[in-house]
Order: structure tokens, then C-alpha cells, then sequence
């Protein structure tokens, strides 16, 4: 049963939370999507699905978090102010987190 919560606990804070991951690689460059599943595994540790990787990319657009930018034929994302604020906001929560967790013990 433990393992289990613990699965889900994961499953939560990686790929229920792809924005942040996403958003982390931007901040450090402009990357194309098709490399940004393989970035996120050698970085995080876990591979998300390819269409999720692109519907979070498409919703961080639409939200203004990210730009996309033709280059021939491919799309070059960069994150935006409002991205990295997004992020700072997300590390700052899981800090929070992590305190009030760790107090506990």
C-alpha cells in the first residue's frame, strides 16, 4: 500500500507537474520540443508521453509562459518574464513544502 501512495506521490510531482520541468529547461536555453522529452528524462528521470510534452507546450503558449519561434521547419521555445515568475513561484511552494514536511519529522 505504501509503494503505491508513494508511486502516485511521484507520478504527481513529475509528469502532473510537466509545466515546471518544461519551464526549468527553458530558463537555462531556447530548446526545440522533439528534444525536450529526451531533456527532461536525462535531467529529472522520467519521460513524459509525447503528445503531453506537447499539449503543456501548447498551453505554457497560449498562457503567454513560453514563445514559440519558427526556425525552418522546426519550433524553437523560449520562456518569458511571466515564466520564470511562474517558476520562481513553484520553487518557492515546494521550499514551503518541504520546511513544513521535514519540521515534522
Amino acid at each position: 500500500m505504501v509503494r503505491k501512495v508513494l508511486k502516485r506521490l511521484e507520478d504527481l510531482n513529475t509528469k502532473g507537474c510537466l509545466w515546471m520541468y518544461i519551464l526549468r529547461i527553458l530558463s537555462d536555453r531556447p530548446v526545440h520540443a522533439y528534444t525536450l522529452r529526451r531533456e527532461i528524462e536525462r535531467r529529472f528521470g522520467f519521460r513524459p508521453g509525447t503528445v503531453t510534452a506537447y499539449r503543456v507546450l501548447y498551453s505554457l503558449t497560449s498562457g503567454g509562459f513560453v514563445t514559440k519561434k519558427s526556425e525552418g521547419r522546426r519550433k524553437v521555445y523560449r520562456i518569458t518574464g511571466k515564466g520564470r515568475d511562474e517558476l520562481r513561484e513553484a520553487v518557492r511552494f515546494y521550499k514551503k513544502q518541504v520546511s513544513v514536511l521535514s519540521s515534522a519529522i
